[in-house]
């Protein structure tokens, strides 16, 4: 049965947290193509970390239900008629098959289409066909679905295997506090996109535990983003694995002070949108920060969001986090973008990538132009999952641009003229991340 995560809104602490002291051995090639540590790490990760499921939209009322895929396994997510949500191995305990095949939908019972065995949402049998064959007397009230843990928090819904778990607010340590001041249970998801991808879940996660890529990866943030690590504050404080990065934003990067046309061009609309005149910052286009979180101080009310509870870095800097073991994040006011990656059930160079982004919209607004993805979005309309394969759906521009490196790099971790990487100071992060799923294995 899911239990509520309720930590207090409040203010991001910035203070630099301390480094802990990392390890200095390889980062080994076979851990992104190894079956053997694939297999060690369903038994030593996914059976025992915390993981997002699903969002707690989707199941909103009695009756509703979705499943969640991981590794070998598919978990039942439910929407009892006592108002609890549950979570159970998504197997019927008569035969083994597979319980319910759809990933989301609404149902007064669960029933298995093998033999026609019947469930409450609550995971108690409640019917089966003749009864009277059974040697022991009816099963019903006397078997039911087995149980997964699962709290709710943040608007989404989170599973554990291991019935001996701690609870979620001690795995996700000091972020619960952090992600809870952005009220997720306000915003609407407006994109749902899931890759099948040819690479190992771990390129995704070492790739959004550093920025050393993104001047060229992303070759178009350099004159809107500060990639310098100088001016980035990357902390590594949690011993669950969490880790996270602050990144100046809303104004140019101090070496391309020549390129203010750009600059200007590429931020003009929101500038517009707070009521700032673009050619305001012709002459020190590094003022749009302070200038962009003074505006959304003075006008939020009137627009109808709340920022009483940021401080200024919050209103326009870039503030994100990744969670062990395969979540990363990045934090707004007005939107966040969540990314997911899973391990492939029987192939350790393959995994399920996904993408949802939340805007938080206007009060009394259904429509909203989102910054970050680039077009308006309207809650009104249902969003599509978009399921596919790299190539033929788009994650948007930036995220696209990750995608398009993982798979060669794949290939290369391949290599035997691959040794175990070379990795900058400001890549601590992919050393820590690394760290962790050793000790998680008991290294």
């Amino acid at each position: 049965m899911a239990t509520l995560l309720k930590p207090a809104p409040a203010r991001i602490d910035v203070t630099p947290q301390p480094m802990p002291r990392l390890s200095e051995r390889p980062i080994d090639g076979s851990r992104y193509w190894s079956r053997e540590f694939m297999e060690r790490e369903w038994d030593g990760i996914w059976t025992k970390a915390w993981l997002i499921g699903g969002l707690a939209a989707q199941v909103a009322k009695p009756g509703d239900f979705f499943t969640y895929d991981i590794g070998r396994e598919s978990i039942l997510v439910t929407h009892g008629e006592d108002g609890q949500i549950r979570a159970f191995y998504n197997v019927c305990p008569h035969r083994g098959k597979r319980l319910v095949m759809e990933e989301e939908g609404h149902s007064k019972r669960l029933a298995c289409s093998y033999h026609g065995w019947r469930f409450s949402h609550e995971g108690e049998l409640n019917f089966v066909p003749c009864p009277e064959d059974f040697a022991g007397g009816n099963p019903c009230g006397k078997v039911r679905l087995e149980e997964v843990k699962c709290e709710v928090f943040a608007s989404f819904v989170w599973v554990n295997l291991d019935p001996h778990a701690t609870p979620l607010a001690d795995h996700l340590g000091p972020v619960a506090h952090q992600i809870a001041g952005y009220r997720m249970e306000q915003m609407h998801r407006t994109h749902w996109v899931t890759l099948e991808g040819d690479w190992n879940w771990k390129c995704v996660q070492d790739n959004f535990n550093e920025s050393y890529h993104l001047p060229f990866v992303h070759p178009q943030t350099r004159f809107v983003m500060e990639q310098s690590y100088k001016e980035c504050q990357f902390d590594l404080y949690a011993p669950q694995g969490h880790a996270r990065m602050f990144m100046p934003g809303s104004r140019p990067a101090r070496s391309l002070r020549g390129h203010t046309d750009t600059v200007l061009d590429m931020m003009s609309r929101e500038l517009t949108y707070w009521g700032l005149d673009p050619e305001d910052f012709r002459d020190d286009p590094l003022r749009t920060r302070e200038a962009l979180q003074q505006a959304k101080r003075e006008k939020g009310a009137q627009k109808g969001y709340d920022f009483a509870h940021f401080h200024d870095a919050q209103l326009t800097d870039h503030f994100h986090y990744t969670i062990f073991p395969n979540i990363s994040f990045s934090l707004k006011p007005d939107g966040c973008i969540w990314l997911r990656a899973d391990p492939h059930p029987t192939d350790p160079e393959r995994c399920y990538f996904d993408m949802w982004y939340f805007t938080w919209f206007p009060e009394g607004a259904d429509r909203y132009y989102s910054y970050s993805m680039g077009e308006e979005v309207d809650r009104t309309v249902p969003v599509p999952h978009q399921r596919g394969v790299v190539g033929e759906l788009s994650c948007g521009p930036g995220i696209d641009q990750d995608v398009s490196i993982w798979s060669e790099q794949q290939k290369g971790l391949r290599s035997r003229g691959y040794k175990g990487g070379h990795l900058a100071g400001q890549e601590a992060r992919v050393r820590f991340f690394h760290d962790t799923i050793d000790r998680w294995l008991g290294e």
